[in-house]
């Protein structure tokens, strides 16, 4: 695996026509809002906070796969309502903050005429959590949770996102941070750049995105996209 190092840039750089990112934990930093956002809803219900291995979970997986795995079956009905009377872009969205450097890395992969994507676990506020901060014109399509008949590690939304652009796979990045990015990845066989988390399998490991950035730098940006 190469360690994203501005003094010794990799030549793949050069031939990367498409960037797919995932969204929490890569475009955003959100742990502690999904954690309070599930925590209402078990609250709601009468039941104790989330455990830190329950944190790990909702942090990667869509949300029905989330209140599956965190609401007893017969506690779910009265978990949706709370979770229907919840405001998520007022009570959440000011617990979610950009990743550091991404905006500059966004308006680098733009010049560069890279193409960008999300695919995510989210169900459905990708979307609004993109214009909220002033990101979704960057990304075309953006693929969630709601959009698929299987969701991560399924590789349909890569696979989606390929054919929409009709590019090679081998000709784009999966940018990621957990296992189900890893597998998603691997399953269209894409090549994956890991983001913060160094445990993973992946042709890159990104340490930050100025890093990555720096990278960059020194590769030519008239590119077709």
């Amino acid at each position: 695996m190469y360690v994203c190092d501005t003094k010794s840039p990799p030549a793949f750089l050069d031939r990367v026509r498409g960037v797919i990112f995932d969204c929490d934990g890569v475009l955003v930093d959100s742990r502690d809002a999904n954690r309070m956002y599930y925590n209402l809803i078990r609250e709601g219900v009468g039941m104790l906070s989330l455990t830190p291995e329950e944190e790990d979970y909702v942090h990667m997986h869509s949300v029905k796969e989330c209140l599956n795995h965190i609401i007893p079956a017969d506690r779910m009905e009265e978990a949706l309502e709370v979770q229907r009377n919840l405001d998520y872009p007022e009570e959440i969205f000011p617990f979610i903050y950009l990743e550091d450097g991404l905006l500059e890395l966004l308006e680098t992969f733009a010049r560069r005429k890279v193409r960008m994507a999300v695919h995510t676990n989210r169900t459905n506020t990708v979307e609004i959590l993109l214009r909220h901060f002033e990101i979704d014109r960057y990304f075309a399509p953006v693929i969630s949770a709601g959009r698929l008949k299987r969701p991560k590690p399924d590789p349909e939304g890569v696979f989606t996102i390929l054919d929409a652009w009709k590019l090679p796979a081998e000709s784009v990045a999966y940018i990621g941070d957990s296992a189900l990015d890893e597998r998603s990845a691997k399953a269209a066989a894409v090549p994956f750049w890991s983001y913060k988390n160094p445990a993973l399998a992946a042709v890159m490991y990104i340490p930050d995105f100025d890093t990555l950035r720096g990278c960059l730098a020194g590769e030519p940006e008239d590119k077709d996209a």
